[in-house]
């Protein structure tokens, strides 16, 4: 199955576009995981989590920044997360790769191979052939930045080029477009929570790639209208990624079942949106 068949799965078992982020900050653990052994730690926070959430959630997204901020503990943590969280929903490692050919080769063989991701985030800045060697995995997912969620995303994404006069992040799109015929792999792309109207336009660029959603409740990101302009006619093709919201949203020995109540209110508020859009296009 591809990347995509294993999300479209996933989606309608668990009625949810919500791709939990599993960003580990242990000073933010409750009593209950607190542990000197900070891979126990992690590890026991992140499996109560997914335990909690794993009917609701169409996909999870660790951060790789926050467990390499840990060390081998924190690696050895992330191994251990992707290995507890079941196989058929889809992990994505939010590692945001971007490197010259034979070295992306090599990223690709550790977070496709050895740590056996299902998909992962990709830097474009190098252009086609650092995104090749990810590109390559029929089975695997590559989700392209193109306009993101943090405040000076448009420093250069939305710089327009000479050649097009358009901005960045449309011929990011449009490129990923071309890249989705001539690789294997799922292509998608990343556009911020955020920046709505922007979600809006890579959506009429892309009507059919998978669109990942950060930028959901920390980064105050517009849920609603974001979720409206990036799903499909057919009511898919979006997973919005709430992080800090969803696994942080209780402190106390209920931390978990906190999680899931959030993880509920967001889906109902996404899937009332799917609604409205699948009864807007009849045709789909």
């Amino acid at each position: 199955m591809t990347f995509a068949d294993r999300l479209q799965a996933q989606v309608e078992r668990t009625d949810s576009l919500i791709c939990i982020g599993l960003d580990p900050d242990l000073t933010r653990f409750p009593q209950a995981v607190r542990n000197e052994d900070r891979t126990r730690a992690i590890v026991d926070f992140n499996r109560a989590i997914v335990e909690a959430t794993a009917d609701v959630a169409c996909a999870y997204k660790p951060n790789l920044g926050f467990y390499v901020a840990q060390g081998v503990a924190g690696v050895q943590a992330l191994i251990e997360t992707r290995n507890l969280i079941p196989r058929d929903i889809p992990v994505i490692l939010d590692c945001k790769v971007g490197d010259m050919g034979s070295t992306a080769a090599a990223y690709a063989a550790g977070y496709f191979g050895e740590w056996d991701f299902d998909a992962i985030t990709a830097n474009p800045y190098q252009g086609e052939d650092s995104l090749a060697p990810f590109l390559a995995h029929p089975e695997k997912g590559v989700f392209i930045l193109c306009r993101t969620s943090n405040p000076s995303s448009g420093d250069l994404q939305d710089l327009d080029l000479v050649s097009t006069g358009s901005p960045v992040y449309k011929r990011i799109a449009e490129r990923s477009i071309t890249w989705a015929k001539d690789y294997p792999a799922t292509v998608g792309l990343v556009v911020g929570a955020t920046y709505p109207e922007r979600v809006a336009e890579v959506r009429e660029i892309a009507p059919q790639l998978p669109i990942l959603l950060p930028g959901v409740g920390a980064q105050a990101g517009d849920v609603e209208g974001s979720a409206a302009a990036g799903i499909r006619a057919d009511g898919a093709g979006l997973l919005v990624a709430p992080s800090r919201s969803v696994i942080y949203a209780g402190s106390g020995p209920d931390f978990a079942e906190r999680a899931r109540d959030a993880a509920l209110e967001l889906r109902s508020i996404v899937n009332a949106a799917r609604k409205n859009r699948t009864e807007a296009s009849p045709q789909a």
